[in-house]
């Protein structure tokens, strides 16, 4: 089988989990062709990425020319394939109510992308997120082109999930991938009855070995890392009040913020206001290894999400045996429990304020109980060695028995 990994934005800081498992399935003998819509606009932080976006086909960003030339040379070659497509694409139009520029975009994007798909010969697409790229390709599907799948993380894309069109989109599609078994109970309220089979949970995983010669240290530190964007979701604005309410108690807290976002200055100013500037650190992005770094030389991992799906880096803390404090959101309950960690409300300052200072109070062997039954929970569930296996099953299954590409729309 030829695969290929077709992604909105790629690569990024955030998708280095996407990244390891490309890697597993390409050390399992399959070549993966990267494919994305676009490519991130910033300057990547990490060597890997850097060498990922060279590896990595562009369907929008350098590509105007090639995205207007597709539909001349579909319509001449392929033109039953690209009339099949279009009431479906009018469909998940009306539900997106993105206007008009968008939708024609996604169409263009999959005429362009089946084409190329066709001319590297490849038998199936994987696509991270049930958002554009997921249309992308059902589109090119639907004209003809790979079987398709794809994986379905949350939180954003169960905000608003009747625009994104999940019933088209898994009934078309080979199979859809939930990485817990909340987002799976969440795909299966969005299909149709008769698709919920194709619904397979496949945990995202770490490529442990780079995990494997980090240990934790400076088990006395009072400085706790938070690893994430900064927007909303992530719920860093509630740290300031938090340390200032404890900082009295605790003249060393520190709270370190890796990675960077919209929400920074609001952040900054709750800082201001709650006079914490100098224990609430902005470190901007870093490195997959500069990561790894400050996780294990904190005393926790700190992470007070409004929203998730379930976040890698508390795998990575896991990994690192570091135990971490969270909210009882989405599949984060299915990973963190009081014996590796501490669950929140979300949103509850007091109860964030709580955990934080039972993390100060602990002992250094306490938190090394919690971090040893971290690390052992996420070897045993998030290997992507696993997943890798998981994934290519699946592949496997579906070239035997593919899906009919079929026209047909709600």
């Amino acid at each position: 089988m030829k695969i290929a990994y077709l992604m909105n934005t790629y690569p990024l800081p955030s998708t280095t989990f996407i990244r390891r498992e490309i890697e597993a399935i390409e050390a399992r003998g399959h070549g993966i062709r990267r494919f994305a819509v676009r490519a991130w606009p910033q300057t990547l932080v990490d060597p890997r990425d850097t060498s990922e976006r060279r590896l990595t086909h562009y369907i929008l960003s350098g590509n105007l020319r090639g995205l207007l030339l597709a539909p001349v040379r579909e319509i001449a070659v392929n033109p039953r394939g690209l009339l099949r497509a279009l009431k479906p694409w009018f469909t998940l139009s009306r539900k997106a109510r993105d206007g008009f520029v968008r939708p024609v975009a996604y169409l263009l994007e999959a005429i362009y992308f089946r084409q190329r798909a066709a001319a590297e010969q490849i038998d199936h697409v994987h696509v991270h997120f049930a958002t554009n790229a997921a249309t992308v390709a059902m589109l090119a599907r639907l004209m003809g082109g790979p079987r398709y799948s794809f994986t379905v993380h949350g939180p954003d894309e169960f905000v608003r999930p009747e625009r994104l069109g999940f019933d088209e989109k898994i009934a078309h599609a080979q199979f859809a991938v939930a990485i817990s078994q909340y987002c799976r109970a969440r795909l299966s309220s969005l299909g149709r009855p008769e698709d919920d089979r194709k619904i397979k949970v496949a945990r995202c995983g770490l490529a442990l070995e780079d995990f494997a010669a980090v240990r934790a240290r400076s088990p006395d530190t009072a400085t706790l890392v938070c690893v994430g964007r900064l927007c909303s979701a992530k719920g860093q604005v509630l740290i300031p009040a938090a340390v200032a309410g404890l900082r009295d108690r605790f003249p060393d807290l520190k709270v370190v913020l890796v990675g960077d976002g919209e929400n920074r200055e609001e952040i900054a100013a709750a800082c201001r206001l709650h006079g914490v500037a100098d224990r609430v650190v902005f470190h901007g992005w870093a490195s997959n290894a500069q990561v790894r770094d400050l996780i294990a030389s904190s005393r926790a991992l700190l992470l007070p999400s409004f929203a998730e799906g379930l976040p890698i880096v508390i795998m990575e803390a896991f990994a690192l045996a570091r135990p971490v404090i969270s909210t009882r959101v989405a599949g984060i309950p299915e990973l963190l429990d009081d014996t590796c960690g501490w669950l929140i409300q979300p949103g509850d300052a007091a109860d964030l304020a709580r955990a934080i200072e039972e993390v100060l109070l602990a002992t250094p062997a306490q938190l090394e109980a919690k971090g040893a039954v971290g690390r052992a929970r996420v070897m045993r569930l998030h290997d992507r060695r696993t997943l890798a296996r998981t994934l290519c099953q699946l592949f496997g299954a579906t070239a035997a028995n593919p899906v009919e590409a079929r026209g047909h729309a709600s």
